[in-house]
C-alpha cells in the first residue's frame, strides 16, 4: 500500500486520552484505601497505573507511526507467539495464580497476561485471512471451519486459566469480524445453538460460576457471598444519585466493594461522580465507537475495515459486559473496563489496539 498519510482522528484522539486521564484520578480514589491497607502507600496503584498508562501511550504513539498494513507480515509471528504464551502460562512454576486462575507470566516486579494478547493477535490474523480470502467465508469447510478451529483452541487455552470472561471477549470479537466479512447467518444460526449448549455445559461444570448465575437472578439469597459483589455495587451506585457524593468520597471502597480499582471501578465512578459521570464516560465510550465506525467504513482497503472492525467490536464487547456486570444486567465476570480499570495488560493492550486505529485514522479516504 502507498503513503498517503493525513492526520490522525482528532475526536478519536481527545476521546482517549480522556478516558485515559479520568482513569487514572478514579484509580487513585477507589484504590487508596486498599493502597493504604496492604502497601502502606495510598498511592500504590495510582502511581502502577501511571505507569503502565506512560507504557501504553508509548506504545500507542509507535502504533500511531507504524503503517498498518505492514502488520501483515508479522501476523504469523504475533498470533504464534501469543499462542506459546497461552500455553506457556499453564505450565507450574512459569504462570502466577491469582484469584483462582493461573493466568500471569511473571516477568520481574511486573507480570503479563497473554489471554490479553491474544485477543489483539487474533484480531490481526483475521483481518488479515479475511481480507485475502473474502470469497471463502460463506464455504464452511474452507472458509469458516478452520477459522473456528483457531479460534476456539485459543479458547479452550485460555478457559484451561480458566478466564471465561476474556475468552468470552475473544470470540465474541471474532465472530463480530466473521459476520461483517459476509459469513452466513445459517452458520451462525447453528453455531448459536452449539455454542448455547457449550456454554451451558461450561457454567455447569464449575460449581462457583453456577453460584454467580443463581447470585445474578437473586443476589440477596446470599448477601455474604456469590451476590456479595453486585449487591456492593448497587449500593455504591444507588446513593451517588444524580451528581454524587464528590470526588474521594465513596464508602463502597473501604473494603465492602472488592478490588473497587479494577473490575468495578465504574460503581465508584457513579457513587463519587453520580449519573452525570457515569453518562460522561459512556458518551466518552460513544465517541470512540462512532469515530471507529467512521474509520473502518473509510479505510482505504479490506485489511484496514476489518482491523478496525475488530478493534472496536471488542473495545465494544468490553464496554458492555463490564457496565452490565456493574449495574445488575449480567452475571458477575471478571472483565476490566477499557483505559479505566487498573491493570498493566488489559491497559497496555487497549492503547496498543487505539493506536493501530488512529493509524488507520490518518489513511481514511477523504470524504
Amino acid at each position: 500500500m502507498k503513503e498517503n498519510k493525513q492526520a490522525v482522528d482528532g475526536i478519536l484522539l481527545f476521546a482517549i486520552c480522556a478516558l485515559l486521564i479520568i482513569g487514572v484520578i478514579m484509580v487513585y480514589s477507589a484504590s487508596a484505601a486498599w493502597g493504604e491497607y496492604r502497601f502502606s502507600d495510598p498511592y500504590h496503584f495510582a502511581k502502577r497505573q501511571l505507569l503502565f498508562a506512560g507504557a501504553g501511550c508509548v506504545g500507542m504513539l509507535f502504533m500511531m507511526r507504524f503503517g498498518y498494513w505492514r502488520w501483515r507480515n508479522y501476523v504469523l509471528t504475533t498470533v504464534l507467539v501469543c499462542f506459546a504464551l497461552l500455553i506457556l502460562v499453564l505450565i507450574p512454576g512459569i504462570g502466577l495464580i491469582r484469584g483462582g486462575a493461573q493466568s500471569w507470566i511473571g516477568v520481574g516486579a511486573f507480570s503479563i497476561q497473554p489471554s490479553e494478547f491474544m485477543k489483539l493477535g487474533m484480531i490481526l490474523f483475521l483481518a488479515h485471512w479475511l481480507a485475502r480470502n473474502q470469497q471463502q467465508i460463506t464455504r464452511f469447510r474452507t472458509g469458516m471451519l478452520p477459522l473456528l478451529a483457531i479460534i476456539f483452541t485459543a479458547f479452550a487455552l485460555i478457559m484451561l486459566q480458566p478466564d471465561l470472561g476474556t475468552g468470552a471477549v475473544m470470540v465474541a470479537t471474532s465472530f463480530i469480524m466473521l459476520f461483517i466479512a459476509g459469513a452466513k447467518k445459517a452458520h451462525f444460526a447453528w453455531l448459536g445453538t452449539i455454542g448455547a449448549v457449550g456454554f451451558v455445559g461450561l457454567i455447569a461444570s464449575a460449581p462457583y460460576r453456577i453460584d454467580r448465575i443463581t447470585s445474578f437472578f437473586d443476589p440477596w439469597n446470599d448477601p455474604l457471598g456469590s451476590g456479595f459483589q453486585i449487591i456492593q455495587s448497587l449500593y455504591a451506585i444507588g446513593p451517588g444519585g444524580l451528581f454524587g457524593m464528590g470526588f474521594g468520597e465513596s464508602r463502597q471502597k473501604y473494603f465492602y466493594l472488592p478490588e473497587p480499582q479494577t473490575d468495578f471501578i465504574f460503581a465508584v465512578i457513579a457513587e463519587e461522580g453520580g449519573f452525570i459521570a457515569g453518562v460522561v464516560v459512556i458518551l466518552l465510550f460513544a465517541v470512540i465507537m462512532w469515530r471507529g465506525l467512521r474509520t473502518a467504513l473509510l479505510a482505504p482497503d479490506l485489511f484496514g475495515t476489518l482491523l478496525a472492525v475488530g478493534i472496536i467490536g471488542m473495545l465494544f464487547v468490553q464496554v458492555m459486559i463490564n457496565i452490565g456486570v456493574v449495574i445488575g444486567l449480567f452475571p458477575v465476570t471478571g472483565i476490566t473496563l477499557p483505559l479505566l480499570s487498573y491493570g498493566g495488560s488489559s491497559l497496555t493492550l487497549m492503547l496498543l489496539a487505539l493506536g493501530i486505529l488512529l493509524n488507520i485514522s490518518a489513511h481514511t479516504r477523504v470524504t
